[in-house]
């Protein structure tokens, strides 16, 4: 067999999840589910090292950031939308979407013209 070809003798679904272990726990699952989406165990190899690469690229705190958002969005992610939420910066916005307290409290049943929309003017005059 070629060296080349050797290296890949030493890959198995084991040491994929263990090198998650190292980045957490969305990372884990993640990889989890790209190795069980493939038929032979041994066709996802490709794609957990694509993944566990991308925390070189981003950082390790944003791939796991990334990791959680897809599996907010699926329960199955792949390879691809971690690296589409990595690229898009998906991974640095928030989780929760910030409220807008005092319009939230001013106006509960949605948007309502006011008197100044009708000219503002008293009835009386």
């Amino acid at each position: 067999m070629p060296e080349d070809h050797q290296k890949y003798l030493e890959w198995n679904g084991d040491r994929f999840i263990e090198w998650a272990h190292k980045i957490g726990p969305h990372t884990v699952t993640t990889v989890k589910s790209v190795l069980a989406s493939f038929k032979v165990e041994q066709q996802g190899y490709k794609s957990c090292v694509d993944l566990l690469k991308l925390a070189d690229k981003y950082s390790v705190n944003r791939l796991e950031a990334a990791c959680k958002k897809a599996l907010s969005y699926t329960p199955h992610p792949s390879y691809k939308s971690v690296k589409n939420i990595l690229t898009t910066g998906q991974d640095k916005l928030s989780d929760q979407p910030e409220k807008d307290h005092e319009s939230s409290v001013e106006n509960q049943y949605g948007y309502t013209r006011g008197a100044s929309y009708y000219g503002g003017k008293h009835h009386d005059e």
